[in-house]
């Protein structure tokens, strides 16, 4: 199986007058590096605060399970993801972060987010990306 967004399925939120986080942790994800097609590693952490839908979780493993064979660097992995759950559920604010095991010395942790144009949460991406640890 190659990449796959069209697994992913949504379902209706039920709580939609309350703002509160929704956090995965996918510490198994793997995908191929581009240049060598030796596999990385990595924990994927996806948080977001929903609006009117939400992914299914069983979707959401099996859309990142179709990364396995697929070639991409870190961060388009990143951006990849992320831009796919927009477009899904279109949620109010979004982050993902890759915690990619150490290849040659070196490990890569990208993080992309965003928030909804026009919104408060277009300002808070603004001040979560700026103030990102590392």
């Amino acid at each position: 199986m190659d990449y796959a967004p069209e697994v992913l399925e949504t379902f209706e939120n039920m709580h939609k007058g309350n703002d509160y986080w929704v956090r995965f942790n996918c510490p198994e994800f793997t995908t191929l590096c581009p240049i060598t097609g030796q596999p990385d590693f990595a924990e994927i952490i996806i948080s977001y605060i929903p609006a009117e839908r939400m992914v299914e979780s069983k979707s959401l493993k099996l859309y990142l399970f179709s990364f396995r064979n697929h070639g991409d660097f870190h961060e388009d992995c990143v951006n990849i993801i992320m831009k796919d759950l927009i477009a899904l559920m279109q949620p109010k604010y979004i982050e993902v972060t890759g915690l990619f095991t150490p290849r040659g010395g070196i490990s890569i942790h990208p993080y992309a987010n965003y928030g909804r144009p026009g919104t408060p949460y277009e300002d808070m991406a603004k001040k979560r990306l700026a103030n990102q640890p590392f």
